[in-house]
């Protein structure tokens, strides 16, 4: 949304020209339910930092069984359907596309409900779905082998949690201090065209203190923000995503040592030591009369000056996006209705 298209090929190539079409999973040019079935085809799109479906499964443990196994047919007959397979390891499809039901997320989770939130996870809308799981790892595992997978997944969550809780707050505390630099109001606009602190947003966002009025949502920033924002958004979407996605998968590498947990160790000490030399830095300024001015590019350059928060004010000035547009779906960060789902 909010960068020109030459920086967002990678996004846009899987969520609009390949979201809900047919040919996405069965191939345009070849289509072939055999194909379709081999975890590969799921590959294009589930890979990389912040959704990081494909190498945990690929160097997890089924994976593994699927990679040594998958070209010979008596472990792996391509040609049944799902409903009929009978794998000696299981694929993405066979556990997210249950029996060849189209409805992923009847087996699948999102990052704010059973996967990086600390939500309730005994909730009847989460129970239901649990048991749903269990139901898919009882084919080859005893059911409360799976749970205990499952309370070991909860485990290492809560863990993470309490990593990102503690980044979190020593990045606020530098902000509601006013030693952040620069502060949100020293930035271009974000995109939605305000000046909201990039890591307070939607129901989260409490006040002024954070650059806006209560109720208006910003959006993380990736880029064009302090060291200290870009750490705690790397620390939750890139790292809690390897511990969640690795436990689900069955891939402790990802979960502990390449950049899970380990990783959110590095990324915490990180912004404390950001913290520390920030108000070191502040308390010397203060002694010696210094009153710092932020950078100009920190609000406008070549670059800067293509992104959406840009475009909106010098074309719209007053407007946000979400009066521009005042009911987009696509911006509706509520999940479907668990009947749905």
């Amino acid at each position: 949304i909010e960068r020109p298209p030459g920086d967002t090929a990678g996004c846009t190539f899987c969520h609009t020209s390949s979201e809900e079409r047919c040919s996405t999973c069965h191939q345009r040019h070849q289509f072939d339910p055999k194909v379709a079935r081999r975890a590969e085809q799921c590959k294009t799109c589930h890979w990389g930092k912040d959704h990081r479906d494909w190498e945990a499964y690929d160097i997890g443990l089924h994976g593994v069984v699927y990679q040594v196994n998958k070209w010979k047919p008596e472990q792996f007959d391509f040609s049944k359907k799902l409903s009929d397979a009978d794998y000696v390891g299981p694929t993405c499809q066979y556990c997210h596309v249950r029996g060849g039901h189209h409805n992923v997320q009847r087996f699948g989770t999102v990052y704010t409900s059973m996967g990086m939130s600390m939500a309730d996870r005994g909730a009847p809308i989460w129970n239901e779905k649990r048991d749903r799981w269990v139901s898919v790892c009882d084919d080859c595992h005893s059911p409360r082998f799976a749970r205990e997978q499952l309370q070991a997944l909860d485990e290492a969550v809560k863990d993470a949690g309490l990593k990102y809780r503690e980044t979190f707050k020593v990045a606020e505390d530098l902000l509601v201090d006013g030693v952040l630099d620069p502060m949100p109001k020293d930035l271009c606009p974000d995109w939605s065209g305000q000046h909201l602190w990039s890591l307070k947003i939607g129901a989260y966002h409490d006040g002024e203190a954070y650059g806006g009025k209560t109720g208006e949502s910003g959006e993380f920033r990736m880029s064009n923000c302090t060291d200290v924002e870009r750490l705690c958004l790397e620390s939750v979407g890139h790292f809690q995503t390897y511990i969640y996605k690795g436990m689900a998968h069955g891939s402790w590498n990802d979960a502990t040592y390449s950049d899970g947990s380990f990783g959110m160790d590095r990324w915490l000490v990180n912004v404390k030591q950001n913290a520390s030399r920030a108000r070191r830095l502040a308390t010397l300024e203060k002694k010696v009369g210094i009153t710092w001015q932020p950078e100009e590019f920190w609000k406008t350059g070549e670059w800067l000056d293509e992104l959406t928060g840009p475009y909106i004010v010098k074309n719209h000035p007053g407007k946000t996006i979400f009066d521009l547009c005042p009911d987009p779906g696509w911006l509706d960060t509520h999940h479907a209705p668990a009947e749905e789902v």
